[in-house]
């Protein structure tokens, strides 16, 4: 049996998917507050209204205040001479090997909120689809693109 990959992603990462959760929770309010109006107009009763403020709450604190951390303690990676080894999950945790010759190119990605806290994410492309490890800090994302560049280039090379 496999070793678990020993790096983990940046703890800022946390912060970083905080925010995001507490954005994507505000459109659940914003739609909360409106059936709240709609319910006072058109003389709705209430209890349409009531689990929807249930649903919210619950919502908001699975993800602002439980998933991250969960999130963040099973992310892990780690760059072999022939294979990176990515492992995520939080209920169904899920471990990936992507052999370096079939890498087809490695990016590194950086949207506001990752800029803000000096994080990138590093995209790997292969035939099939893209994997990504998340939320590195900005120097080791750019180390670690070129790292797998330039091993998945000696891997196509001895073939």
């Amino acid at each position: 049996m496999r070793n678990i990959p020993q790096n983990r992603i940046s703890e800022r990462a946390l912060i970083v998917w905080k925010t995001s959760a507490a954005i994507s929770s505000m459109i659940g309010w914003i739609i909360t507050i409106a059936v709240l109006v709609l319910t006072i107009v058109f003389d709705w009763t209430f209890w349409i209204f009531g689990v929807l403020v249930v649903l919210c709450v619950i919502e908001s604190i699975l993800s602002i205040f439980i998933l991250p951390k969960l999130k963040w303690k099973r992310w892990r990676y780690e760059v072999h001479e022939h294979e990176i080894d990515l492992q995520r999950g939080v209920f169904i945790v899920k471990r990936t090997i992507i052999p370096m010759n079939r890498v087809q190119h490695v990016d590194t990605q950086q949207g506001p909120l990752l800029r803000k806290h000096h994080l990138a994410t590093v995209m790997i492309s292969t035939a099939a689809t893209i994997h990504e490890i998340p939320a590195l800090d900005l120097e080791e994302a750019d180390q670690l693109r070129d790292s797998i560049s330039r091993l998945a280039r000696v891997d196509e090379d001895d073939v």
